[in-house]
């Protein structure tokens, strides 16, 4: 039975629906040749009936129609042909001009990301020069400038450039019995020595033996470090925001508070100078590794930086491993809300596993390692996405139980394989940890003298309201609240629609004003909140937070997308909202850039212009004495930042040093403080005599302590931990048969001259000798 087709007249000038798009097509590649609205119907319409008869009729018009038309009309066509240009053309022109953009883009944000390292570099460089004078003195006053007791690693890194050869300085730091008294430690292990190894090795093999002293050679590897570390941050904030002029600002609000972002300005060989530059490359990377813009080749190369980063950084700070912690908290909420590809996800699982196992390897099967948090929260998450492989399925009650539930056996899985390796692995140090946060939050009270001498630090207290006041003052924490709330505020919607079913999108576009739906972002969201609520708990963790403050807030005020997303929620219709987004990311930049420069460039220049003036005369005098009037085979005690410097400059044994992460010598250093408490003079020696000390040496500032408020002061920690304490009425009263034995001493009478002998004093030092041959005067 015939197939009876029927269609609607076609107006003059109309076209059906679907014509417009297969005319083109048609035109495009019959170019030669234009196809007629008659041929196109059949063909669309009849299927092959209708093909048959459109190529049927085309025949009959090229033997008819359509020849004359060419003859009289083939000059004018080829005359058009060349006049018009081919849309294949067109398109690769357009394509190689965005090429081009795209190139000199990113040559000036890289030029200027690398000009702002060294610029700072150099800065740092003058900066410590007109500090401390540094070019001017003698070794031994360069080397009292390394405060807070971080002098000792760069006593290790001297150590290696003295040994015959590289081989055999390692393996004497491997084997060391001249650091603590009485013990034979790998030092390597304990103190995290790569830094000093890498260094001194670089220094060997560059031959820089005659171009530069060894003290500039190490300086300036911290200082090229520091220069690496802003350039990250200036990447990273330019990945977020398209701009390289947010990474500018980055910069700039990093150096301006300085004061709250690094400790190189004092502490320069510390292990937060060396590992930190790492990790913020570790953070660039991964920023780039989670965008969904990137090719292939991008996102591999970021994936193989952040291994490099992530290893390098586990290797040269022991607690490393707790800042990856956090950062895997923040992946982890990631992925729990389905806020980023899965893969991507396994791949950082993987780089954390490879690099603590690597670290493990090279750090001498370091237990603190298999024994870290991040360990647990890796095995945890694994197990758990094994039992909820339809986590993100289901409506959106049913997923949010699954959440809460996935939530729940991490903890608890994590909990468990933590206690399981706490107990299978003898000599476990995290006892004392745990006792430390106990009494931080409240929980419980202690007398112990570690746990207090814990708490009264500076770097575990809370952050006091001068940090705020400069933070406020260099104008980034009114806009880091104003950008953090608008990301977190687009990110909770985003949840709220993964949870709903809605699927994960790839790409946006500029008019959608949805900035808390790149992965990115989000990461940086929990990223920033979750270190800054470890800063308002503990001031030293404001180092690992400011700096991201910086970053984040310098992207948010120069994205589009964040001002889109604002006029997307007020619903902007007087002035178009794309024109306005992009003229707020370039106008509040600019205003904020120009107040800064007037503001603080003045502050900058007058800082590298003034000489000022730094000499410790009393530990130079001090340090001079040990070097020449003490045996070799001394050993010497005091508090632990003292004995860093004695390590030093003298190379002298010593019995406890400067490391708050080693419970056995936080305990040594309790011992060596009693001269600070209410003992006896035979006590004292015995204590000593038990770490087979020489000489003591006795500091006024803690002797006569006034800085401190009071229950914070050596001698008061020490006055609770031997229950030398009376409360009366609120007030804590000291009180003991005998008196405080560093008053007592200088008196110089029996039975404190049987034990000890003074041998050196100054203002600020005695050293005292403690008698090997008992002498009964009375």
């Amino acid at each position: 039975m015939a197939e009876v087709r029927c269609r609607r007249a076609v107006l003059p000038g109309e076209l059906q629906d679907g014509e417009e798009d297969l005319e083109s097509k048609y035109k495009l590649h019959n170019t030669g040749d234009p196809v007629s609205h008659d041929d196109v119907d059949a063909t669309d319409v009849g299927g092959e009936e209708g093909a048959q008869k459109s190529v049927k009729k085309r025949e009959e018009k090229d033997d008819g129609e359509t020849k004359p038309v060419e003859e009289k009309t083939g000059e004018k066509k080829d005359e058009t042909d060349k006049q018009t240009p081919s849309p294949v053309k067109t398109s690769t022109r357009s394509s190689r001009s965005v090429m081009l953009q795209r190139l000199v883009k990113l040559f000036f944000g890289c030029l200027a990301a690398v000009t702002c390292g060294m610029m700072y570099a150099v800065y740092l460089s003058t900066y410590h020069e007109r500090k401390f004078w540094f070019s001017s003195r003698q070794e031994l006053e360069r080397e009292i400038t390394f405060q807070g007791g971080s002098g000792l690693y760069y006593y290790y890194y001297k150590h290696m450039l003295m040994a015959p050869s590289f081989e055999r300085g390692v393996y004497e730091l491997t084997r060391d019995n001249r650091t603590v008294s009485g013990q034979t430690i790998n030092v390597v292990e304990r103190l995290s020595l790569y830094p000093e190894l890498v260094t001194s090795l670089l220094y060997r093999v560059t031959g820089s033996q005659e171009v530069i002293e060894p003290v500039y050679f190490y300086i300036g590897m911290v200082f090229g470090l520091q220069a690496l570390y802003v350039t990250a941050l200036f990447v990273s904030s330019w990945v977020m925001s398209g701009t390289w002029v947010a990474g500018m600002l980055a910069v700039a609000w990093y150096v301006i508070n300085r004061p709250d972002t690094t400790k190189v300005d004092y502490a320069i060989p510390l292990r937060d100078n060396w590992a930190l530059p790492y990790f913020s490359c570790q953070v660039a990377a991964m920023t780039g590794f989670l965008s969904n813009n990137i090719n292939s080749a991008t996102e591999m190369f970021c994936y193989l930086l952040m291994s490099a980063t992530t290893f390098t950084f586990v290797l040269v700070w022991e607690h490393s491993h707790y800042v990856l912690f956090v950062q895997g908290l923040a992946l982890f909420l990631l992925d729990s809300f389905d806020l980023v590809q899965p893969r991507k996800i396994a791949d950082i699982h993987k780089v954390y596993l490879s690099s603590v196992f690597l670290a493990y390897v090279l750090q001498f099967q370091n237990p603190r390692l298999l024994s870290s948090p991040l360990l647990s929260l890796l095995v945890a998450s694994v197990l758990a996405r094994y039992f909820q492989q339809n986590m993100k399925m289901g409506p959106l009650v049913a997923r949010v139980m699954k959440i809460l539930l996935h939530f729940y056996l991490v903890f608890t899985t994590g909990i468990t394989f933590s206690y399981l390796v706490n107990r299978l692995m003898p000599g476990n140090e995290n006892d004392y940890l745990f006792k430390f946060l106990e009494v931080k939050f409240g929980l419980n009270t202690t007398t112990d003298f570690v746990t207090n001498l814990l708490l009264c630090q500076e770097t575990f207290q809370t952050p006091s309201q001068d940090m705020f006041l400069r933070l406020t003052q260099a104008s980034v924490l009114p806009f880091y609240l104003l950008v953090l709330s608008i990301c977190l505020l687009s990110t909770l919607q985003t949840i709220y629609r993964r949870l709903s079913g809605e699927p994960m999108k790839t790409k946006h576009a500029l008019e959608d004003g949805r900035i808390g739906e790149q992965p990115e972002v989000i990461y940086h969201v929990f990223h920033t909140l979750l270190f800054g609520g470890l800063a308002m708990l503990f001031e030293g963790m404001k180092y690992l937070w400011t700096p991201y403050v910086c970053m984040f807030t310098a992207f948010g005020v120069c994205s589009p997308e964040l001002w889109m997303t604002v006029f997307r929620w007020l619903r902007l219709k007087a002035i178009h909202p794309v024109v306005l987004a992009l003229i707020l990311s370039t106008a509040v930049p600019t205003i904020i850039g120009f107040s800064l420069w007037r503001e603080y460039f003045p502050r900058v220049i007058a800082e590298l212009s003034e000489l000022q003036e730094f000499y410790d005369s009393d530990t130079v005098e001090l340090m001079n004495w040990i070097k020449t009037q003490a045996p070799m085979a001394a050993v010497f005690a005091g508090s632990p930042q003292l004995l860093g410097t004695v390590k030093l400059c003298s190379g002298w044994t010593v019995t406890s040093l400067p490391l708050f992460s080693d419970i056995h010598l936080l305990r040594s250093s309790e011992d060596t403080h009693q001269v600070y408490a209410l003992r006896s003079a035979e006590d004292i020696y015995k204590i000593l005599t038990s770490h087979k000390t020489n000489y003591v040496i006795v500091e006024e500032s803690l002797c006569n302590e006034l800085s401190h408020t009071k229950g914070c002061r050596i001698k008061d920690l020490l006055d609770i931990s031997n229950g030398h304490v009376v409360y009366d009425k609120g007030e804590m009263y000291s009180f003991s048969k005998h008196g405080r034995f560093c008053h007592e001493i200088k008196l110089n009478y029996s039975p404190y001259t049987n034990y000890f002998t003074r041998v050196f004093w100054n203002r600020s030092y005695h050293i005292y000798k403690v008698n090997s041959v008992i002498s009964f005067q009375y």
